[in-house]
């Protein structure tokens, strides 16, 4: 939904318009194990069909890799961002998923992320600690408590709880293209400049999302459907299209942040890795995806976020 006049840079037109986001419930955590290879094939599992609340539950995705100096245990690790709309529900996700992808997965550990005393703390380890059957055994260091479950190829160690803070999620960028690799293209250099920054996660496959919604359907089972004014199949069709003769394909980058700055600088270097491929790449327009200010209170109007401006 285009508010205004747009501006050109680099030959690629920026709408002025802005994407609206929501509020989400969030948590951090740090897996470790022997080496980086299984503490990412743990997080990678963890993360799985978790790109929209709208049907997985909690949207979720690794966020950077952990030197082991800067984990817990000294070994090499993963920080993981979990969102969700409710503490609750997150604390349920949670749960099964590192129950069923980091328990299981060799010489994992898992620990809280974030350093918030004030937060409400969910289950982290609490529960799954009766997997030891009795064997399990805690230890408090600074005032934390951390669960040691025998399992086969040793012990799985576990903080009790994590921290649970206020997130923001919907974040999004619209890339309008000549055709799709030209918006391929655009979409992973946005999502590779993202992906430097921390306290975001691009939630989707590779970060990229082909099928933008709108709220609603023709059909009354069906919260969201497809967003037909990006659809260059309906444009002849449909009674208003954001696309001109020259869109072929179109991909959307969503965003979800631990904070509305960090989703405002995300799109930032998301909008600055497009621009500086330019026209000659093939991308036309960037705009955004919003409600009119009817789905959440958090509003990234484009041209002032790309000047610095946040949300």
């Amino acid at each position: 939904m285009s508010t205004g006049a747009a501006v050109e840079i680099n030959g690629v037109v920026v709408d002025d318009t802005f994407a609206e986001a929501f509020p989400m419930k969030a948590t951090r955590v740090v897996i470790t194990a022997h080496n980086a290879t299984w503490a990412r094939h743990a997080a990678v599992a963890m993360t799985g069909f978790a790109t929209s609340v709208i049907a997985c539950g909690c949207e979720a995705g690794i966020e950077r890799t952990v030197p082991p100096d800067e984990t817990p245990d000294g070994r090499p690790g993963v920080a993981v961002l979990l969102f969700s709309m409710s503490g609750k529900e997150l604390a349920k996700q949670l749960e099964r998923r590192v129950g069923q992808c980091v328990l299981t997965c060799p010489t994992t550990a898992i620990y809280a992320g974030l350093d918030d005393a004030a937060a409400e703390r969910i289950a982290l380890g609490k529960n799954l600690r009766f997997f030891g059957d009795g064997g399990q055994i805690s230890k408090m260091i600074d005032g934390a408590r951390y669960w040691r479950v025998p399992v086969m190829d040793g012990e799985f160690v576990a903080e009790e709880t994590t921290p649970v803070v206020k997130a923001v999620g919907g974040g999004n960028l619209l890339i309008l293209a000549r055709d799709t690799e030209a918006a391929l293209g655009a979409a992973e250099a946005a999502v590779a400049a993202m992906c430097a920054l921390t306290g975001v996660i691009m939630p989707f496959p590779g970060g990229v999302v082909r099928s933008g919604s709108k709220i609603g359907s023709k059909y009354a089972s069906l919260p969201a459907s497809t967003n037909d004014a990006f659809c260059p199949s309906l444009a002849p069709l449909v009674k208003k299209t954001e696309l001109g003769a020259d869109i072929g394909c179109v991909m959307e980058v969503v965003i979800d942040g631990l904070t509305a700055e960090d989703v405002a600088a995300a799109m930032r270097v998301g909008m600055e890795a497009i621009l500086a491929r330019g026209a000659a790449a093939g991308v036309r327009r960037i705009s955004a995806g919003n409600y009119g200010g009817k789905l959440g209170p958090f509003l990234y109007p484009l041209h002032k976020v790309l000047a610095g401006e946040g949300a």
